[in-house]
């Protein structure tokens, strides 16, 4: 069946959410990100790692993926792609409203294209970070599947830095607990393998995060609040144990704000995000 068009403008919201120290550190724990600045320590505040913003809008994500009358088989769902805005770094104390709504449903190569705008909100109603879902819902033969991609992208100049880590056996666990992203395709090995997959797969935020940690690291000068734009296209799926580096390269920058492209790949050197962008500020907010 394919997705209903009648639900592009609909919106959905979720529950107001009071955000706790307890719950960014543990998403950045839950990230392998040891950053000071995302834990309380005496009279220092700490601030949200910038994709947090994920998990205070996955409430109405799920409400608008999950609506009976859009027709959406999750089993069929690829994650494809996701850019998020940051206006204000979230932090302990802040109450948050987040809302959804179904901005586009197209045709796409091997099925359906989806997009979800998402937007979180403080209690006096200020814009604290924006998103954008994309999403390929699969034909019901099989579809475009990702890993098109046999080797990193072609750069004139070398990256100015790259960060290896590795994935933890148990990442994505850890990863659905302090996300609240429970999708079993990333907890349940027979449920992946129904959906088509080889085994358990990495959350592509998760990944994401990964490289986002990398890009606050090594060009935003450890803080986080200095990202403003991150955005990224999911090109094939990450394993738990598997090694992925990030490599960084500069662009030409806008007025107040530093702009690079990244990319992150596997051991094999096959990519696994690509049309990496992201717009760094000169200086904190």
């Amino acid at each position: 069946m394919s997705l209903n068009r009648s639900c592009v403008g609909r919106q959905y919201r979720g529950p107001d959410m009071v955000v706790t120290s307890e719950a960014i550190a543990a998403y950045a724990r839950a990230c392998n990100d040891v950053n000071p600045r995302y834990f309380a320590t005496g009279d220092t505040r700490a601030i949200a790692p910038p994709m947090f913003a994920a998990v205070v809008a996955w409430v109405p994500l799920i409400a608008a993926l999950t609506d009976p009358e859009l027709h959406a088989d999750l089993l069929r769902l690829l994650h494809v792609g996701q850019e998020m805005r940051f206006y204000r770094p979230i932090q302990p104390g802040d109450e948050i409203t987040a809302a959804a709504t179904i901005t586009a449903i197209e045709k796409a190569a091997g099925g359906e294209a989806l997009t979800v705008e998402l937007t979180a909100s403080d209690r006096r109603g200020e814009l604290l970070n924006q998103s954008w879902f994309s999403a390929l819902i699969r034909g019901r033969r099989g579809g475009e599947r990702r890993g098109r991609e046999s080797a990193a992208p072609v750069q004139v100049t070398a990256p100015i830095a790259e960060v290896t880590e590795v994935i933890d056996p148990d990442q994505t666990l850890r990863y659905a607990e302090a996300s609240g992203d429970r999708n079993p395709i990333h907890t349940d090995p027979a449920v992946a393998r129904m959906a088509g997959l080889p085994g358990i797969i990495v959350h592509g935020l998760c990944t994401m995060a990964f490289a986002v940690r990398a890009l606050v690291d090594n060009v935003g000068a450890g803080d986080p609040a200095r990202l403003e734009r991150v955005a990224a296209r999911f090109a094939r799926p990450v394993f738990p144990g598997e090694t992925v580096t990030t490599a960084i390269w500069p662009l030409e920058g806008a007025e107040r704000k530093r702009r690079y492209s990244f990319a992150t790949t596997n051991r094999e050197g096959l990519v696994v995000i690509r049309d990496g962008l992201a717009e760094i500020a000169d200086a904190a907010r």
